[in-house]
């Protein structure tokens, strides 16, 4: 049996995971994208939008990659993140006991519910895939993928992500609510059984380590690079933006731009694919002046804007 193409095993997860999550076929692309180009992701959205049944749809779906969960509470300590060193009476020495970080899929549920100090035990984790815990660095797994959900609405005993959590998240998306169709559809898939108890893996890890490499082989011009980079400077000329894209940004950018167009077939990227992903690596990035939220004005909106101002090489 030929060995299917990284097209066929884009395919293959995304008919899957949307088999589960109906109606979000763009999110499910942009998320597999992240996932191909060792990004991370921050889902902001209402509550019973899907937001973790996605997490754990991505994951099932792939045989051997294994999934963890963290709720995000006020009194979590980076320990419960990490792991701890634990004294072992009978050999008398500490064993190391990994924490759910050492996984592939981590969701770090509602993350803004928990503290400052436990917010930065992902720093390094996420930024490096390593994690240090009593001066010994210790690799993490790859692909090592972090969704991390917040609700955008009830903000009582939340801790707003720094802007140096934000900018280690590739993208920020949100589900938002599906039309009705989709909705009669998630009632008839819930009559019974939750429909992820019932997923049946269509990937192996080893298939999605393939497609990390044949995404990094694909071409992008020096053009396009310029491209990029001219997209994330004009960020920083515009009067009401405080805190512009970082040079990461422009990194993110690239590398999922190279996974959009591993799916679509082709070994180099497009003007297309770096528009198609712009608002979402560069946005959750910009931090506005006080008045220019006041009146109105979103993160989103300035990327539209720069997309439009720049010049798209020809």
């Amino acid at each position: 049996m030929p060995e299917p193409t990284p097209q066929q095993v884009y395919q293959n997860i995304r008919k899957n995971v949307s088999e589960i999550i109906h109606g979000q076929e763009v999110i499910v692309r942009k998320l597999l994208a992240a996932l191909l180009s060792g990004s991370h992701v921050l889902l902001e959205d209402y509550p019973g939008t899907g937001k973790t049944t996605l997490a754990k749809a991505i994951a099932v779906s792939i045989t051997g990659m294994d999934f963890k969960r963290v709720q995000f509470t006020p009194d979590l300590l980076p320990s419960d993140i990490l792991g701890v060193s634990i004294f072992d009476p009978r050999n008398q020495e500490f064993k190391f006991h990994a924490g759910p970080v050492f996984t592939h899929v981590l969701l770090a549920d509602e993350i803004n519910r928990a503290s400052p100090r436990t917010q930065s035990a992902l720093l390094e984790a996420m930024g490096e895939r390593q994690v240090t815990i009593e001066g010994k660095h210790h690799s993490l797994t790859r692909p090592f993928f972090v969704i991390a959900t917040q609700n955008p609405v009830e903000l009582r005993g939340t801790y707003p992500l720094p802007e140096a959590q934000m900018d280690r998240f590739g993208m920020q998306l949100a589900l938002g609510y599906v039309d009705r169709m989709d909705d009669i559809a998630i009632l008839n898939a819930q009559q019974g059984n939750h429909p992820v108890d019932g997923m049946k893996p269509c990937a192996s890890l080893e298939d999605i380590e393939k497609l990390i490499k044949a995404a990094e082989d694909i071409r992008v011009s020096e053009e396009l690079m310029g491209y990029i980079v001219d997209l994330v400077a004009a960020t920083r000329d515009i009067p009401e933006v405080q805190l512009a894209a970082s040079p990461r940004a422009a990194l993110s950018l690239m590398k999922a731009a190279r996974a959009v167009a591993l799916f679509d077939g082709r070994e180099f990227i497009t003007p297309d694919d770096i528009q198609e992903l712009a608002p979402d690596v560069i946005a959750h990035r910009l931090v506005l002046d006080p008045q220019a939220k006041f009146s109105g004005l979103t993160a989103r909106q300035i990327v539209d804007e720069v997309l439009t101002a720049v010049d798209v090489p020809v």
